[in-house]
Parts: C-alpha cells; sequence; structure tokens
C-alpha cells in the first residue's frame, strides 16, 4: 500500500468517525420499551443505555408489593435496555453501511467507545 493509499484510508477513518459521532449522537433519540409483570411495569430507555421513562401501575403502589415492585422495575428496565441496545446496533450498522469496507475482526463499536 502505497503512501497516497494510506492518506486516502486515512481519510475514509476520519470520515467515519465523524459519521459515527454523528449516528451517536442520534442514538438518544432512538428508544425502546421493556415490560414486566404483564404490562404493569413499563420502562423506557434511549440509545444511550439511559432509562428515560418508567411507569407503574397504581395498583403496585401498596407496602406488600414493595419488593415484587422493585423487581419488576429492574426487569423492566433491563428489558427495554437491551431492546434500545438492538435498534441502536441495527441503526448503526445501517447509516455507516458502505463508509469502509467489512474489515473482518474490525470492531465498528471499539470506535464508538463502546464496551
Amino acid at each position: 500500500m502505497g503512501m497516497f493509499d494510506m492518506m486516502g484510508m486515512m481519510g475514509k477513518v476520519k470520515e467515519m468517525q465523524s459519521k459515527m459521532l454523528e449516528v451517536k449522537e442520534g442514538l438518544v433519540k432512538i428508544t425502546a420499551e421493556g415490560e414486566a409483570g404483564a404490562g404493569m411495569v413499563r420502562a423506557v430507555a434511549n440509545g444511550n443505555n439511559q432509562l428515560v421513562k418508567i411507569e407503574i401501575d397504581h395498583t403496585l403502589m401498596t407496602a406488600d408489593d414493595r419488593e415484587m415492585l422493585q423487581d419488576l422495575i429492574v426487569a423492566a428496565a433491563n428489558i427495554a435496555l437491551q431492546n434500545v441496545a438492538n435498534k441502536a446496533a441495527e441503526e448503526l450498522k445501517k447509516s455507516t453501511e458502505g463508509l469502509l469496507p467489512n474489515i473482518p475482526g474490525m470492531d465498528l463499536s471499539s470506535l464508538m467507545g463502546g464496551k
């Protein structure tokens, strides 16, 4: 690979990174929800792995149900986070398609500063 190609490749990587940044900012707009206890607890998360909303059915607001309620909130939140992670990954794949050749072993999420 000549020096010139290397420069071209670097340009592509820069373009890719700014595209990723753009996509990452867009992730806040992606939301998904999860529910537990047959919909009695609902959680909404965004593509930045933040919970943005928790809805709890008023019938669960009794002292007796406290522990169950806590479990349901955790369950709903985890489902919402899992769902939004899947949506965000899809979105990422779509918006970065064709930017760089698919290099085996190159993990896009590492560019995102993901886990």
